[in-house]
């Protein structure tokens, strides 16, 4: 993972990161070793214990692939997909990145409107 921080042209600082999806889950094969039961004591009625958990969630359109999250101390924006330069090109460009990332909610934004 990356990270910059950068201040734009109103003074505003801005940490930046890219941020890249994993498989949200792993157990897609079997783990577990075939082995014989002894003398019948599995009480089990499945072989296969894992639940199903239902579809796994998708990520907006265009965000499956990474974006880049721009954080301030007001505001949280995400660019998809992720620039190749965006580590070395000049502040400049990273700002234009920047300007070009939609708003996305923050996670103690979430918190607050719970509590509140």
């Amino acid at each position: 993972m990356g990270y910059r921080i950068f201040r734009d042209s109103r003074g505003t600082e801005w940490q930046t990161w890219d941020v890249v999806p994993r498989l949200l889950d792993r157990r897609v094969n079997e783990r577990r070793s075939r082995t014989a039961t002894l003398g019948g004591s599995n009480r089990r009625s499945s072989v296969d214990r894992r639940v199903a958990s239902g579809p796994r969630p998708s990520l907006n359109a265009g965000l499956d692939g990474g974006w880049l999250c721009f954080e301030a101390a007001e505001e949280k924006r995400r660019l998809a997909p992720i620039p190749a330069d965006w580590l070395l090109c000049p502040t400049e460009r990273l700002e234009q990145y920047c300007s070009q990332a939609m708003a996305a909610r923050r996670a103690t934004q979430e918190l607050r409107a719970m509590d509140g």
